[in-house]
């Protein structure tokens, strides 16, 4: 190929508008999930509404921040196969100040939501830990360091990219591409790439080791005390392995689309979905080892006074049917059916999995989160309500997601270089 024509070829593809109906319709979930929501507020739903409210900020923060860590780990591993992808993933850091916003909500639904609100724990040191004034500024400073460190990183991920087009186009991008490319001098742009990629590998190992610490105190914080005298010391890492493999599902959903709608099967041919693949069926059956590894501390350790909560969300109904819903649609529909190359490598088939995962993901928050609040319930709340709910979320998470792509091209013109000079979809 000659300089830069697999560039242009892509940078050329990433023109195409999307389809009309794609915003129309995730604004329409957005719209009609908010509005049903406060009408709930408004009735006699006010605490379900809540509950599912904290069950979906669970959901899409998790797997959000896993989209940066995604990217993170990349680099860190100094990876080739992930060059087109890699964007992809970054694009959902968009949700990130939503997300932020709406756990600030969560402060007026704290007592709908967390039962030591109303029923306060009188034991030292949980209930000097658990005041809702403490445990919501504790989390919320996590969180916006988390976050900061993330659109930190994207800052210098997309930095080399800005400076490019703003140079190849002058006035793309107006004031945004020109602040991120503000200091960028042409004249040394190999210097200046070096450079950006070290300061992003550093930003890289910092997102990661603070994803890993903020969604432990999370778990901890906000699921864990929600039955304040069950402990696990493992729930921390299973909450965020489980929010990584939201992310890869979620990323194998988003580049089949932006694939097969930009026309990228060159730039993201069949053996890097393939890899993806491979990434989603390995976390598959590390979730499920965490998830069993909670039985066996219970049993080699002999803590009996430990079993009543994972045996609440398994053994006794009204939670055993979601409970083992949630493990066949985590473990043993994607285990099976990701096994083989073919369905690893199909568009159609591993979307068709990682969809299946996903919605067995939503269960996991949700099974951990509503039996504590509502151990004595009859029936579970798990109905139109909470899909509503689910609805308003995915649209304004697609919307944000659409809003970084029209903004950033969502395939690095730098990258694609880098794949041009290496081969495209060298491995």
């Amino acid at each position: 190929m000659s300089d830069h024509t697999l560039r242009e070829g892509v940078l050329a593809k990433l023109e195409r508008p999307l389809p009309g109906w794609v915003v129309p319709l995730l604004a329409l979930l957005a719209i009609v999930g908010g509005g049903g929501f406060l009408v709930l507020l408004l009735g006699r739903g006010s605490t379900r509404a809540w509950q599912a409210f904290f069950v979906n900020w669970l959901f899409w923060t998790g797997l959000s921040q896993a989209g940066v860590v995604f990217s993170a780990s990349q680099i860190l591993s100094k990876s080739h196969w992930s060059h087109a992808v890699r964007r992809i993933a970054e694009a959902s850091v968009a949700f990130l100040p939503i997300s932020f916003v709406l756990f600030l909500v969560l402060w007026f639904g704290r007592a709908d939501i967390f039962p030591w609100v109303r029923t306060p724990v009188t034991e030292w040191p949980k209930g000097w830990w658990l005041r809702d004034w403490f445990v919501f500024l504790r989390d919320g400073a996590c969180l916006l360091v988390m976050f900061g460190l993330s659109f930190w990183y994207i800052y210098h991920s997309l930095r080399p990219d800005a400076a490019l087009l703003a140079a190849r186009q002058p006035g793309r991008g107006g004031r945004l591409y020109a602040w991120l490319a503000r200091g960028w001098t042409p004249d040394r742009e190999a210097a200046e790439l070096a450079r950006s990629q070290d300061r992003l590998a550093r930003v890289g190992a910092a997102v990661v080791v603070a994803y890993t610490i903020v969604m432990s105190l999370l778990a901890f914080d906000l699921v864990m005390a929600l039955a304040p005298h069950w402990l696990s010391n493992l729930l921390g890492g299973y909450f965020f392995v489980a929010a990584w493999l939201m992310g890869l599902m979620a990323l194998a959903l988003t580049t089949i689309f932006w694939r097969r709608h930009l026309g990228l099967e060159e730039l993201i041919p069949s053996r890097t979905m393939h890899d993806l693949g491979k990434l989603c069926f390995a976390f598959t059956v590390f979730w499920m080892y965490l998830f069993f590894s909670q039985f066996i501390v219970i049993w080699y350790g002999n803590l009996p006074e430990e079993t009543s909560a994972m045996m609440l969300r398994i053994a006794v109904e009204p939670w055993r049917s979601i409970g083992i819903a949630m493990l066949i649609l985590v473990f043993v529909v994607p285990f099976w059916g990701l096994m083989g190359v073919k369905p690893k490598s199909t568009p159609k088939i591993l979307g068709t999995f990682a969809v299946i995962s996903l919605v067995g993901l939503w269960l996991d928050r949700w099974v951990f989160v509503i039996p504590s609040i509502n151990e004595g319930a009859k029936r579970a709340p798990l109905g139109w309500t909470e899909l509503l709910v689910t609805a308003g979320f995915l649209g304004v998470w697609g919307l944000a997601h659409l809003w970084f792509a029209r903004r950033f091209p969502i395939v690095s013109p730098r990258l694609v270089d880098r794949m041009e000079t290496e081969g495209a979809g060298h491995h």
